[in-house]
Parts: C-alpha cells; sequence; structure tokens
C-alpha cells in the first residue's frame, strides 16, 4: 500500500512539542515556513484551531507551495504526541447496527433502541482528561462488576471523531450550514470500554467508569478540506429529524475502516454507514447552547455494520475480549488519503 501522506492529504501534528505537518515519511516544522502565522511554537495545534477557516485555508496553501517547490527543510519523523489539547470530549451512539445489537444484548427483553434514537443523535460527555495519543499503554481498569476486581471484559470500539476549531460562546448554536467553520478534521477513535462495568452502571446515567479510563485517538489530524472529495450522500434517516438538524448536501464520509489485533484484521467497515453524521452531531451538541471550543473533540460512537465482519467492537462479534499484552491498531482509509492509525497494548 502506498504511503496516504502526500500533497492531497497533510495532516497535522505535534512532535517535539511543536506543530508539525506530516508530507510522506517526514514532517515541516511550520515554524520554519516563512509568513505563516506565530502560533504553531505550542505543543498543541489549538492555537492555530482557534484561528478560523480563511487561517486553515491559507496555511495550507502555503505550505503545499513550499513543498512543491522544495525550499523547505524537512525533518525525521520522530514519535508524535497528542496534537491538540482536549477540553471537552463528547462520544456519540451513532451508527444503526451498533446501537441495535448492544440494545437487543442488554436490554433483551425492551426495544433496542431507546425511544429518542432516531430523533436525535444520543450521546454522553466523557472525560477529556483520559484521552491519550496513540501508542500510549491502555492499564486494565478496576471497578464493580458487581463484585471489585478488573474487568475480565475489556473492548475496543472502532470510531471516527472531529475536532472543532474557533467555536461558540454560550448561548450560540452551531447550525448544519456552518460545519465548514467549525470542524477543522479528523482524527481515529478507539474508545476502549470494559463492558462488565458498563453494564453495571449504565442506568439511568449512562456510561462513566466503564468508558473514562482510556480514550486514544490518532496523532495526525486529518483537515476536512482534505476530506471533501470523500464526502457522500448520507443513509436516509425516518422519520425525518427536526429542523435544526436537517443538512442540504452531502456529509457522510466514504472512509475505508479495519481493526487489526495482534497483526491480523478482525473487522472492516466504512464511515460512510453511519445513520447521524457529523453535521448533525455537531449542531445536536450545540442546540441548546452549549459553548465549544477549539480543539473539543466529538466521536461518532461504534462503527458497525450488518454483515458479519463489520462489527466494530467485540461485544457485538461474540469474539471474546482483550487479554493483557494484546495490542489493537484501528485503521482508516479515503481514496489516497491514509488517516493516522490508533494503536494500544493492554498492560494489567
Amino acid at each position: 500500500m502506498s504511503s496516504g501522506f502526500g500533497l492531497d492529504h497533510l495532516p497535522y501534528g505535534v512532535v517535539d512539542g511543536h506543530c508539525v505537518v506530516r508530507y510522506e515519511d517526514r514532517v515541516l516544522d511550520l515554524r520554519t515556513v516563512p509568513g505563516l502565522p506565530p502560533v504553531f511554537d505550542g505543543p498543541s495545534l489549538n492555537r492555530f484551531l482557534a484561528l478560523g477557516r480563511p487561517a486553515w485555508e491559507d496555511v495550507r496553501e502555503q505550505v503545499t507551495r513550499v513543498l512543491e517547490a522544495g525550499t523547505v527543510e524537512l525533518d525525521a519523523l520522530d514519535e508524535p504526541e497528542l496534537p491538540v489539547a482536549v477540553g471537552d470530549y463528547v462520544d456519540f451512539y451513532s451508527s444503526l447496527e451498533h446501537a441495535t445489537t448492544v440494545g437487543r444484548l442488554f436490554r433483551p427483553d425492551g426495544d433496542p433502541l431507546p425511544p429518542a434514537w432516531r430523533a436525535l443523535p444520543i450521546g454522553y460527555h466523557g472525560r477529556a482528561g483520559s484521552i491519550v495519543v496513540s501508542g500510549t499503554e491502555i492499564v486494565r481498569p478496576h471497578g464493580l462488576r458487581p463484585d471489585f476486581g478488573p474487568t475480565s471484559e475489556l473492548d475496543f470500539e472502532l470510531e471516527l471523531g472531529f475536532v472543532t476549531g474557533p467555536g461558540k460562546p454560550l448561548g450560540s448554536p452551531i447550525a448544519t450550514a456552518e460545519v465548514r467553520d467549525f470542524v477543522f478534521g479528523f482524527v481515529l477513535v478507539n474508545d476502549w470500554s470494559a463492558r462488565d462495568l458498563q453494564r453495571f452502571e449504565y442506568r439511568p446515567l449512562g456510561p462513566f467508569l466503564g468508558k473514562s479510563f482510556a480514550t486514544s485517538i490518532s496523532a495526525w489530524v486529518t483537515p476536512l478540506a482534505a476530506l471533501e472529495p470523500y464526502l457522500v450522500p448520507a443513509r436516509e434517516q425516518d422519520p425525518e429529524p427536526a429542523e435544526y438538524l436537517r443538512t442540504a448536501g452531502d456529509w457522510a464520509l466514504d472512509i475505508d475502516l479495519e481493526v487489526e489485533l495482534n497483526g491480523a484484521v478482525v473487522t472492516r467497515g466504512n464511515a460512510r454507514g453511519l445513520y447521524w453524521t457529523f453535521p448533525q452531531q455537531l449542531a445536536h451538541a450545540t442546540v441548546n447552547g452549549a459553548a465549544v471550543r477549539a480543539g473539543d473533540l466529538f466521536a461518532s460512537g461504534t462503527i458497525s455494520g450488518s454483515e458479519p465482519g463489520t462489527q466494530g467492537c467485540l461485544l457485538e462479534s461474540g469474539a471474546g475480549y482483550l487479554a493483557d499484552g494484546d495490542t489493537v491498531t484501528l485503521r482508516g482509509r479515503a481514496g489516497t488519503i491514509e488517516l493516522g492509525a490508533v494503536r494500544g497494548t493492554i498492560v494489567s
């Protein structure tokens, strides 16, 4: 497979405490590019994200120009760090197939979907302080199951997330039509889950300790601008959503996804099958006036399909759970663009 980090991609990250753009197997230190705004000397992309879309487009254009001209020196691809300082983290539940299957497993005698599921993008507010970069070891969590001890049902969740740009203050909802001004780019997300803790605690208020111990994201943020060619028609929604959730145009992302467990592929899928799209997720998260800041993270929820081998977590596939020493790697690709992988190894 050829490199997916060419001029049509140019994802952003942080290496050695400063902001870079990845180009093939090397990085460009953004501090060295003449004429760029002085926001790239810190250990996160947040100041750049806060500048907004005109600045994003201008920086991308200038970086492309100097790379094509070969007038800048590239550095070695050292170990990348967490690319953004996440202030708030929301995890949605946007896959119809995943929600239906999990509902049947957790509530076998009731309706698998909560009453509101088809009316709005259900989500929960996660723990931003537990977000870690790809490659970070994942410590097996303890909790009540109902007895106290280490989880025996540790699971991965294959998700796609987006990070916001300038944001809006309290009392200022973001409309679906404004999404290009507020969504900077995308990362792959592994929302690690302790299913036995989750099952015991989740009613009535939803996920807590079963989710909050770790969430891994890729080290590279792929700009929305790079993924524009891979926006495709979203799946039909029935019933028609409320007016604030309606969109015009194509907003599903045609991104092929896969999960490797100890080097072997255990599931494959595509993000285009999500029921709720990212403009709808952001619009719903802010419709009550909730504030959004630069670097906030919004994840899709587990992405699953209906065919065998397309389940985005072990809970759905019935293939057992993760053992100490297991390594899970999430990968994604949209045409020629390879999203940054997410890798984590379980330790006791």
